[in-house]
């Protein structure tokens, strides 16, 4: 217990997020923390040479000292180079220098999902969400056809500006010939979001789309009860859900799931 106890202290003291204003490689000044995860720290700098908002993505140090924190680290930046797509962040440069271990890519400016409902107020209606989620998959399709699966497309990392709509943080990103990797027995949702196959992403849309459907929703019951029961679905959308969830027998690929969700469109 004591042990564990010190391990935490020290990782908090040496995994210190950098202060407002500190100059990285000499040309990069925080603005302020984005967020920290589990390997690492995100920015907003400013690039002094180009006078622009950027993100560096600093590498916990506690981590780095890991060989899954390394292969983390290079990993992301070599998806990143891989990628090239307007709502998707480009890679600026990998940095490693007495400061640190550090990835520099776009500034991808909007508010995540649980910010617009929770923050704003902002519900969406059956198509709306449809549409969203459509716009999505279209990203989602071109990395896949990169060969590279996300693996963690939840309400955090999907971000939307007026009508654009962003994917960021590549962070458990895979190539779809990458090994699968060892997941903690029990965690069936886990299992099924981090899987190194296309339905994995598809998957994670499922809780995304009911995320936004729920948006919505105006509880009647004190019972809990399935989105199924308590969603007003219609029985076709039911089903799309139901195979992006796994349910029933799943999409093999996310060109199906356009189609069904286009149709459908079409249909109401």
């Amino acid at each position: 217990m004591m042990n564990h106890l010190i391990e935490r202290t020290y990782a908090a003291v040496v995994d210190r997020p950098l202060k407002k204003g500190t100059v990285v490689a000499g040309k990069y000044m925080v603005k302020q923390v984005l967020g920290m995860g589990s390997y690492g720290i995100s920015y907003i700098v400013v690039d002094l040479i180009h006078n622009r908002d950027v993100v560096l993505k600093q590498a916990r140090k506690t981590k780095m000292k890991l060989a899954k924190g390394k292969k983390a680290f290079e990993y992301e930046a070599k998806l990143l180079r891989a990628l090239s797509h307007p709502s998707i962040p480009s890679l600026h440069e990998v940095i490693q220098n007495q400061q640190g271990h550090f990835i520099v890519m776009d500034y991808m400016k909007g508010m995540n999902f649980e910010d617009l409902i929770f923050r704003e107020g902002k519900t969406f209606s059956e198509r709306e969400a449809l549409h969203i989620v459509l716009s999505i998959l279209h990203i989602t399709a071109y990395f896949h056809k990169q060969g590279i699966v996300h693996r963690d497309l939840r309400i955090p990392n999907i971000l939307r500006s007026d009508n654009d709509i962003f994917i960021i943080d590549f962070g458990l990103a895979r190539f779809l010939h990458d090994e699968p990797e060892e997941i903690e027995e029990g965690w069936i949702e886990k299992e099924l979001m981090r899987a190194v196959n296309v339905q994995s992403d598809m998957y994670a849309l499922g809780h995304f789309m009911l995320f936004l459907l729920y948006s919505s929703y105006e509880t009647k019951s004190m019972v809990e009860r399935s989105w199924e029961e308590e969603l007003n679905l219609s029985r076709d959308l039911t089903n799309i859900i139901r195979k992006m969830l796994q349910l029933d027998s799943p999409y093999d690929k996310v060109d199906s799931l356009i189609q069904d969700i286009t149709h459908y469109l079409k249909a109401i």
